[in-house]
């Protein structure tokens, strides 16, 4: 199958779509190695994250928790961004002296918590939705591509007055590259996103494992 011979044998709108495929599965990859770069990260900085601020915390050493929270080192850690949240509230609570009932200051650091785990997640989520919509819509351009392939093949058959197979053949090959070529990029890009949404539900499970522990250990700090 020589696809450069193809290629030069195409018409106008069929490299079209070709070249829209193609810049479908670049952005498709590029989301993919950016993501999962970064989720790699994420993952193993707060590996060496958790155990460090548990280590002050249990010291009751609060501002070194919250330094190193903060640290660039951590700056992809999901854990840190979310635990950084509450640490300053109660922080901020404490040092203001607002006067607030025990209930009220737990109420007070989930909500900090709970507003940036919904930060961290969208954030998580980025470049998310454009797999889907790649992975849903390049069959759908690949058969654009196929269906103007074949109109044009058979526009040639009228333009002949030949019904041969051999007249429409190279016309509808070219054409089915087109819907070959939308599957091979919808494949991955729907792999990726599969992949990719596991990785952030179990980021999410574990940013609320962590808030709840956060907000169990003010409870006692407090009693």
């Amino acid at each position: 199958m020589d696809l450069m011979a193809m290629w030069q044998q195409m018409g106008i709108v069929a490299k079209c779509v070709a070249g829209v495929l193609f810049i479908m599965s670049m952005w498709s990859f590029g989301v993919a190695i950016e993501r999962i770069y970064t989720f790699t990260q994420a993952r193993n900085q707060s590996k060496l994250y958790a155990p460090q601020v548990a280590k002050h915390l249990k010291e009751g050493r609060l501002k070194d928790a919250i330094a190193i929270s903060s640290t660039k080192n951590y700056r992809y850690s999901h854990l840190a961004k979310v635990v950084l949240a509450g640490l300053q509230e109660y922080q901020f609570q404490q040092e203001s002296g607002g006067g607030l009932t025990r209930e009220d200051l737990m109420d007070t650091v989930r909500r900090s918590i709970q507003r940036a785990s919904a930060l961290t997640a969208s954030d998580l989520k980025k470049g998310i939705s454009a797999l889907a919509t790649i992975g849903s819509t390049a069959p759908f351009v690949g058969l654009l591509g196929t269906v103007v392939g074949v109109i044009g093949a058979f526009q040639g058959i009228a333009a002949s007055g030949s019904g041969g197979i051999g007249s429409v053949s190279a016309g509808i090959s070219e054409a089915l590259v087109e819907t070959a070529l939308g599957l091979v990029v919808a494949i991955p890009a729907v792999w990726f996103y599969n992949y990719l949404t596991g990785r952030i539900e179990y980021f999410n499970v574990e940013m609320d494992n962590s808030s709840s522990e956060l907000v169990d250990y003010f409870i006692k700090k407090t009693a």
